[in-house]
């Protein structure tokens, strides 16, 4: 009884890293469709999100089982938990990479960055992947070192976030409106990847060693 309890959970947990591997490409090709205006590439980025939306409702409706049918305790529990948390998180990353493809849909043909935010972009765009890519190794083999890793890794994107807003802030802006909202909004986006990420870095820490990571900001 209590392997096949086991099984289930390395089932969510194989569901977890799937939805994590889906996000990842999301967050790339969203990304690459805002560089590059590239409008297909923006449309299949948005039908590709309610793959992750079923791969969530599998999850939760697993769960929801589990806990009902094992009443399990301590470690078992705290996994179901953070089962359904993180995969509440892994689907809001999902969303976030979508409104991603959805402002280089919306402004095309043209494209929705100005030239000289296109690197800033770009690397925002590299970390929230990187992140991602790194929560989804840190599910799948319960890695706390690379939590920790990971972790500390949100203050990279808060920097670039910083330096969007300067740039938006410069009296020298001469984009309009529409371009500072759009700009703000993708600041807004990359940053919440990244947090979501962290979230769910923290929750393997607590997972595996009981403890609560203080939090750095």
């Amino acid at each position: 009884m209590r392997d096949a309890f086991h099984e289930q959970l390395q089932h969510l947990n194989d569901r977890l890293v799937e939805m994590a591997n889906l996000v990842e490409v999301a967050v790339r090709e969203g990304t690459a469709a805002l560089l590059e205006a590239d409008a297909r590439r923006a449309e299949r980025v948005i039908a590709a999100d309610a793959q992750i939306d079923r791969l969530q409702a599998l999850v939760e409706e697993r769960t929801f089982e589990q806990l009902a049918l094992q009443q399990p305790v301590a470690a078992d529990l705290r996994s179901l938990v953070a089962a359904l948390r993180m995969v509440a998180d892994l689907e809001r990353m999902g969303d976030l990479a979508e409104h991603v493809a959805k402002i280089a849909r919306m402004r095309y043909p043209e494209c929705a960055i100005p030239e000289e935010l296109k690197p800033t972009i770009a690397e925002m765009g590299h970390v929230a992947e990187r992140m991602v890519h790194k929560v989804s190794k840190t599910v799948e083999a319960s890695d706390v070192s690379r939590a920790v890793d990971l972790v500390a890794e949100d203050d990279e994107m808060d920097r670039l976030r910083r330096s969007l807003f300067h740039t938006l802030l410069d009296a020298e802006w001469k984009h309009g409106v529409e371009a500072a909202v759009d700009i703000a909004l993708l600041g807004r986006y990359y940053e919440r990847i990244a947090d979501h990420a962290v979230s769910m870095a923290r929750r393997v820490i607590y997972l595996v060693t009981g403890d609560v990571p203080a939090r750095t900001s």
